[in-house]
């Protein structure tokens, strides 16, 4: 229909411009306005085609024949190629169940459940265990002493809350210390029963924790036995003298204003401010812009806030040692929780400052489409790391006190460390903007919108680059790649960057010097038996939805295409903005994509030999592929992008893990 109605005298015969308006409007329609832009070069592809002959038009038949034809083309000779194991897709169903009972069924999907989760469930089990435990002991104990005769079940309850709050401000600090955790999870084998990928996520449970043991703590104490103490005879209170004076406190003030009375209160509120600008919705400044709070949240608060908590632990210990019930100094037992804890919070803190004192050489700079800034630097003497692991930045030229984490891209074999920042607050506005002056337009052929290129002597730079420090590396959940035979690495946008580093690792694998399944390039013969490289086969998603994001990447996909010879790395590049293959709003552009394929070996969208496909991929089919081509083997799926998709991924691999013959195992990056 729409070449009938740029066919504007109804011959039946197309010119070149009407060619380049139909190029124009698809491209628009698909939202790819490099395409729009280049219309006169595709045209000219396009009228070499269908008009050999130079006669200055083509026939509307032919257009449509050649739209119909290519991508029927493109199947068949995929058919051909892989007819067997893509017949075996195509039939491949799982298993179906056999249990038609609710009761079975159900209970088989919680057996699935613990399969997937034992490690969380048994370190959320102790920790529960512990808490209640440890509740109860000290319940029971102020149960049996005279206190109980006139403070009632009020003490007893304050007194366990206080016992878990011990334990819990002790224990919410450890998933914190990431040098102690990296160097755990990098040294031994406990990451097999510890799951340290959700360091943070068992920070929040332990800090939810503190947050009920504090209102249990300080509500029982200001609301219940205090006012019991108060309104006491004098009978019942003659056994309280050797703890509040033989003089009954005359009223609610006397507490307060003791020492455990204020430090508990100025800790409550501490605590709360740092609790409540660290939930998602204002550490992520998401209120409304007419919203009076606004300024006041953000990273920049949440980062701060929580820093109150140095104070709060001076206070704990104040109140700790202040206690109105226990005069013993070995039952005062607050700082026997915290010392060890604390001790090596900030034998890391400053472990960061010296490791972090130093800055970094940069080498070059490019400004992506996107809003994406590419760093690439010096890698510091020493500096060891494994790809799929992040690292903290710090620039003073934008704030002399913020670090903000991002992934790794380069692989542990380059010579240089590089980052991939996309522009999404405050902080990495001003970075772009900072490096962007110092930049310079890109040469033509180059990508990225501004570039500076030091490496290869390019100095005409507008002023000189701003000092950058780093700190890391860091583990995360994408570095155990190295744990699987096959890999399926899944990214959205820019969330491919530590999945980059991982397939630029595995390059460097099957290159002279690396070997596929071998051990690690450079590494001696004794490590070499420590650290295998088990990696056989990786796929690699990528989905986007600009165009201009393939311009980040790009001399990566071109370095796979060049040197994977043996195919071991197969890359997929989705655009979603483009309409699914199939659909006539996206037939010319799928076109145009065969044909520059075929004639130049460049893809239209990404701009490598890796052409790009359209629409999101069908996850069900992708999985059920990868299980096609590696029966009883493990694969790592590892996922990094926005959490809308983690929940179909992670339903995927348990249902062709548990239903097929090949057993995928999901990890979700931290995003």
């Amino acid at each position: 229909m729409q070449f009938v109605e740029v066919d504007k005298n109804a011959d039946g015969r197309i010119t070149s411009e009407e060619v380049k308006e139909i190029i124009a409007l698809s491209a628009s329609a698909n939202k790819l306005s490099k395409i729009k832009e280049r219309a006169d070069e595709y045209t000219a592809l396009i009228m070499e085609e269908l008009d050999p002959n130079n006669l200055g038009y083509i026939e509307l038949e032919d257009l449509e024949a050649l739209l119909l034809q290519s991508p029927s083309e493109a199947v068949a000779r995929s058919t051909t190629t892989h007819s067997s194991k893509l017949s075996k897709v195509l039939s491949m169903k799982l298993a179906p169940s056999n249990d038609t009972s609710p009761l079975r069924r159900h209970w088989q999907e919680f057996l699935y459940f613990v399969e997937e989760n034992w490690k969380r469930i048994w370190v959320m089990t102790l920790w529960l265990s512990i808490c209640i435990a440890l509740f109860i002991w000290k319940f029971i104990q102020y149960r049996n002493r005279a206190v109980f005769h006139i403070m009632g079940y009020c003490v007893a309850t304050a007194k366990g809350a206080a016992e878990t709050l011990k334990f819990n401000m002790a224990l919410v600090l450890l998933p914190v210390c990431r040098n102690t955790i990296t160097w755990i999870r990098s040294k031994t084998k406990i990451g097999a029963v510890v799951p340290f990928n959700d360091n943070i996520n068992f920070h929040k449970v332990i800090a939810a924790g503190v947050a009920v043991g504090v209102a249990l703590h300080a509500g029982a104490h200001l609301t219940c036995d205090f006012p019991l103490l108060l309104h006491a005879s004098d009978a019942k209170y003659e056994p309280m003298k050797p703890f509040f004076g033989d003089k009954r406190p005359p009223n609610y003030w006397w507490f307060v204003k003791g020492t455990a009375g204020w430090t508990g209160i100025v800790m409550v509120v501490l605590m709360s401010i740092a609790f409540v600008l660290a939930q998602p919705w204002f550490r992520r400044n998401k209120l409304k812009d007419t919203n009076p709070l606004k300024k006041m949240t953000g990273f920049n608060a949440f980062w701060f806030t929580h820093h109150l908590f140095a104070i709060v632990y001076v206070l704990l210990i104040v109140h700790g040692t202040s206690l109105y019930l226990t005069k013993e100094w070995y039952k005062k037992s607050t700082w026997m929780y915290i010392a060890y804890p604390v001790f090596l919070y900030s034998c890391e803190r400053i472990v960061r400052l010296f490791r972090s004192h130093d800055a970094v050489k940069i080498q070059k700079v490019a400004v992506y489409p996107g809003h994406v800034l590419a760093l690439y630097m010096s890698k510091p003497t020493g500096f060891r790391y494994r790809s799929g692991q992040y690292i903290f930045i710090n620039c003073r030229a934008v704030s002399p006190y913020e670090w903000h984490p991002f992934s790794i891209t380069s692989a542990p074999g380059d010579n240089y460390l590089s980052v991939h920042i996309r522009t999404r607050g405050d902080w990495t506005s001003r970075l772009r903007t900072v490096f962007s002056e110092a930049c310079r337009p890109p040469a033509e052929g180059e990508s990225g919108l501004l570039r500076a290129d030091l490496s290869r002597g390019i100095t005409d730079c507008n002023a000189r680059f701003p000092k950058l420090l780093i700190d890391g590396p860091y583990g995360a959940p994408a570095q155990d790649y190295r744990e699987y035979d096959v890999l399926l690495l899944i990214g959205l946008g820019i969330g491919a960057t530590p999945l980059i580093s991982i397939v630029k690792d595995v390059l460097n694998h099957i290159q002279p010097g690396g070997s596929v399944g071998g051990a690690e390039p450079g590494s001696t013969t004794g490590k070499a038996k420590k650290r295998q490289f088990m990696t056989k086969r990786a796929y690699f998603y990528w989905v986007t939805r600009e165009e201009g994001s393939f311009e980040w990447f790009r001399g990566v996909m071109n370095e796979v295409a060049e040197k994977d010879k043996d195919q071991v790395i197969e890359l997929h590049n989705h655009c979603s903005s483009v309409y699914q293959e199939g659909d006539a709003r996206s037939a010319l552009i799928v076109m145009l994509q065969e044909l520059q394929h075929a004639k130049k070996g460049v893809d239209i969208l990404s701009g490598t030999s890796v052409k790009t496909h359209f629409a999101r991929p069908n996850w069900r089919s992708v999985f059920k592929r990868v299980a096609v081509n590696h029966e009883n083997q493990r694969v790592g799926v590892f996922y990094c992008g926005e959490p809308v998709l983690v929940p179909q991924l992670r339903q995927l691999s348990a249902d062709f893990t548990h239903k097929t013959n090949t057993k995928f195992e999901f990890h979700k990056e931290n995003f």
